[in-house]
């Protein structure tokens, strides 16, 4: 049974949600395709919202860098039980570890954890 009141459903209730207007569900179908469409371009690597930390991890990784994060109660530690090659080495040393602290902490949380295969 529906009620035929003059009153606005309250916000929130089965019947302020059924009473959507056509343009409120036009909106929910347009961010909904937007959320897709960026999902899909960040799972393709075609964002351009990537951080700088996450670039300098991911270019340290393509070097065949071999660290690892160890992440415990936000507590972040680098382990490393291989020597890196000598260019993912060099890369490290040079544009990780002269960062400030807070920013090289970043870019240790992008490595790929201990807990990883």
């Amino acid at each position: 049974m529906t009620s035929r009141s003059v009153e606005p459903p309250e916000s929130g209730t089965d019947d302020a949600r059924s009473a959507d207007t056509q343009q409120t569900e036009k909106d929910r179908r347009r961010i909904l395709e937007n959320a897709r469409k960026n999902a899909s371009a960040a799972i393709d690597g075609e964002s351009d919202t990537e951080t700088p930390s996450l670039k300098l991890a991911k270019e340290y990784l393509s070097l065949g860098g071999r660290r690892r994060s160890k992440i415990d109660d936000n507590i972040t530690d680098v382990r490393q039980w291989e020597e890196d090659p000598p260019e993912a080495e060099r890369f490290w040393k040079e544009r990780v570890e002269t960062l400030s602290k807070d920013e090289r902490k970043q870019v240790e949380d992008f490595l790929p954890t201990i807990n990883t295969p």
